[in-house]
């Protein structure tokens, strides 16, 4: 399993396919100069998730706790 695709597994499991929907099967993950980033489906900017995968998984986690566009 790839970084990217461990990523957006961390999401499904986090929000599941029904409180998801289209957002996550064409979500994008990447990683440029500032750390791993997630880019939604109708949101305008990436969210910044972490410099490593453990990190990004906590971000998502922390994210979905408070409802942020993810629960």
């Amino acid at each position: 399993m790839t970084e990217e695709s461990e990523i957006l597994s961390v999401v499904m499991d986090l929000v599941g396919e029904e409180g998801c929907g289209v957002s996550c099967s064409q979500a994008d993950v990447f990683r440029d100069e500032d750390g791993w980033k997630l880019m939604m489906e109708g949101f305008m900017e990436p969210w910044r998730l972490g410099e490593t995968v453990s990190e990004a998984r906590e971000t998502l986690k922390e994210l979905a706790s408070m409802g942020f566009g993810l629960a």
